[in-house]
């Protein structure tokens, strides 16, 4: 037998063998055992490279402070002028007193289509009897309309924003094609820069009837001391009518321009408090035309 010695001299003692029941069992443990799952792999996501971000849209400085600030002075000096002149036009009546508070009519020769004003107008804006009022307004406003006009003719000139406002060799054809497009008869709209050719044409019209009414109502408020202006102007009856059809004119004005702010849109009207417009990337910069000029 051979005996095995540890370094000292002693004997090593036998190693005791596993007996054979507990070999069988340990062997079926193993076999009902559940199957060992493989440790997952991490997975790393792969990063598909992404094209830049390009703006789509950008702000615009549309409307400088001042055009703004005049803006919405003259909207309600205008408006004061023309309900007070109403109520002057009240105590007015023809020559031979004949039609009082309705001198001005439509027609043709002896044939009246309306006059200007029935008899409920001057009742829903308690008109009767209210001329020295009328006259104190707008004797006062009229200086507001008079100062606030003659600074947005200077700052147009002196900035150069009259090169937006003035209409010019295209205007005309363009007037025609927006309105062809507003009424729907055409899909086609001509491009503009910050006014169309209409908005042009409506908006140097209405500076010169802005002028026209100061010319007017002077010959009126004193035809004697400023007789030249009154013959110029026709006479003195003639001066009424002018006056008259401005205002009326005037009136059109609001109508149309309302009514095109209020189709245009929200970032429009919004223009015209802030000075932003919302514009595409792709639309020509007013800023960058205004740098332009030099």
């Amino acid at each position: 037998m051979d005996e095995r010695k540890k370094n000292d001299g002693s004997p090593i003692p036998p190693q005791e063998e596993p007996a054979p029941e507990a070999v069988i069992e340990s062997a079926a443990s193993a076999e009902n055992a559940p199957p060992i799952e493989p440790l997952p792999v991490p997975v790393v996501p792969i990063e598909i490279p992404r094209p830049p971000v390009v703006a789509q849209i950008r702000l615009d400085k549309k409307h400088p402070l001042a055009i703004r600030w005049m803006h919405w002075i003259n909207f309600p000096v205008l408006f004061t002028m023309i309900w007070s002149g109403l109520l002057i036009y009240w105590n007015d009546s023809d020559n031979a007193y004949k039609h009082p508070h309705a001198v001005y009519r439509v027609g043709v020769g002896p044939f009246t289509l309306v006059r200007f004003f029935p008899h409920w107008f001057w009742q829903a804006m308690d008109a009767p009897y209210h001329v020295t009022e009328g006259l104190g307004y707008h004797f006062f406003f009229a200086w507001i309309f008079a100062i606030n006009g003659l600074l947005y003719v200077l700052f147009t000139i002196l900035s150069g924003e009259w090169r937006f406002v003035v209409p010019d060799r295209k205007s005309l054809i363009q007037a025609i094609q927006v309105t062809l497009k507003d009424l729907h008869l055409s899909k086609y709209l001509p491009p503009q820069t910050k006014y169309n050719g209409a908005q042009k044409i409506a908006y140097t019209t209405v500076i010169l009837m802005g002028a026209g009414s100061l010319i007017t109502g002077l010959a009126i408020y004193k035809p004697t001391q400023l007789h030249w202006i009154t013959t110029l102007l026709g006479g003195y009856e003639m001066a009424r009518w002018e006056h008259f059809l401005l205002t009326m004119g005037f009136c059109g004005f609001f109508l149309v321009h309302v009514t095109q702010v209020v189709l245009a849109g929200w970032n429009n009207f919004r223009s015209m408090v802030s000075g932003l417009e919302v514009k595409s990337i792709q639309e020509p910069s007013l800023e960058a035309e205004r740098k332009s000029w030099g």
